[in-house]
């Protein structure tokens, strides 16, 4: 008998509305820093423990689901969120509200990007953000470790298999998801053998909305940003750290969109902006294609996360409380804590590249670890201003 999933009495859920949830999802989006996994813990942080608006078993079902299924994890997560209270137009609302802050900063960010060249500051500050970041995430993985995995022994075995794979294959593979929830099933709820058998559009006059960094862009272009973007959404597993190897390979190595130097420049972006890390898909948009680029982009990779919990969470949630569900959802969950240590390990490989970084990560978790007066917003543009000032010094 383990204490993994009853460590205590859960506290009543207090009533909300959709309102209330909107707003919420509104002020994470505009001011929830840290990518994927940092934005997960905050749901969990706010609306798990502080506001009981959630359960924490709707919430560890709705980060299996989304850590099963395809795209940006904070992204989905809060769309089943949203589905959970209000059905699709719950999920349409809050993925609006969540994405809609971020697109428009970057959006902004990518205008002057492209009238005003390279930003040699953006280097400097995501120095110092990068290495902040890194707390974050192990500060949520912690965290995690401590709701999901427990004591239980399997949980363990699960969460170090692919925290190692994910770290030694710098991905995340999403069988190995699958077999980790059927390895839970198997060992935990051994089910009775019983068998189960899913155009053109014309935009003359829009000139000024398809200009990127290379003027006008053909709408052959477009369409190849919407389906690169589409398939992004639609076959990438995981947090932005899966994504970005993808987005390399085709924005650079492929369709030759942009240089390396400005792909980096995009990821650095996204990272320094609140909500999605996977929003930086809207940046790589607006260089290719101008705002018409960076609109077709961002709703190309949130499109399949968006209909995958419109239609298949209905199912997910009407056989959540079967046991041999229950047991897969334990082991799916240990295997994504798993790779967000794993992710955490290959994001600091990149991120805690001097001393300095590795003082700024460790102040950062310190800072996060010990106190939780200081708003992590705060704690970022701290790190942003120290790393700015040590970069230009150093170089």
């Amino acid at each position: 008998m383990t204490a993994t999933r009853q460590p205590q009495p859960e506290a009543p859920l207090v009533p909300f509305t959709v309102r209330d949830l909107l707003l919420y999802f509104l002020h994470l989006g505009t001011f929830g820093f840290g990518g994927p996994i940092a934005l997960a813990g905050y749901m969990q942080r706010d609306l798990v423990e502080g506001r009981r608006w959630v359960s924490r078993q709707d919430y560890l079902e709705g980060l299996a689901f989304s850590q099963l299924s395809p795209g940006p994890l904070a992204a989905q997560l809060a769309m089943y969120l949203g589905w959970l209270r209000a059905g699709a137009f719950g999920a349409t609302l809050v993925g609006i509200a969540f994405i809609l802050p971020s697109f428009l900063m970057v959006l902004a960010v990518a205008a002057l990007y492209v009238h005003y060249g390279s930003l040699p500051w953006i280097q400097g500050v995501f120095y110092g953000i990068g290495a902040a970041v890194i707390a974050i995430i192990v500060r949520s993985a912690i965290k995690l470790v401590r709701t999901t995995v427990g004591k239980d022994w399997l949980l363990w075995a699960i969460f170090a298999l692919v925290a190692l794979t994910t770290a030694w294959t710098k991905s995340e593979i999403v069988w190995l998801f699958v077999l980790c929830g059927v390895i839970g099933v198997l060992v935990k709820a051994p089910p009775q053998l019983s068998s189960r058998s899913s155009a053109m559009v014309s935009l003359a006059g829009f000139d000024q909305l398809l200009t990127g960094m290379y003027g006008l862009a053909p709408l052959a272009t477009v369409g190849a940003l919407f389906l690169f973007f589409l398939k992004a959404g639609a076959f990438v597993f995981g947090s932005g750290l899966a994504i970005v190897p993808f987005l390399y390979g085709g924005v650079v190595e492929k369709f030759h969109w942009l240089t390396e130097q400005q792909f980096v420049d995009a990821v650095a972006v996204a990272m320094i902006t609140p909500g999605p890390v996977v929003i930086t898909a809207a940046f790589i948009g607006y260089l290719v294609a101008g705002p018409i680029g960076a609109l077709v982009a961002a709703c190309a990779v949130f499109a399949p996360p968006y209909f995958i919990v419109v239609l298949a969470a209905p199912y997910y949630r009407r056989f959540s409380q079967n046991l041999q569900v229950k047991a897969f959802v334990q082991g799916v969950t240990a295997a994504a804590v798993g790779a967000i240590a794993g992710a955490a390990y290959i994001l600091a490989r990149r991120s805690l590249v001097d001393l300095p970084t590795v003082f700024i990560a460790l102040i950062t978790l310190a800072i996060l670890m010990l106190t939780k007066k200081i708003p992590e917003p705060i704690v970022i543009l701290a790190a942003g201003a120290a790393g700015f000032l040590l970069h230009g010094t150093a170089r």
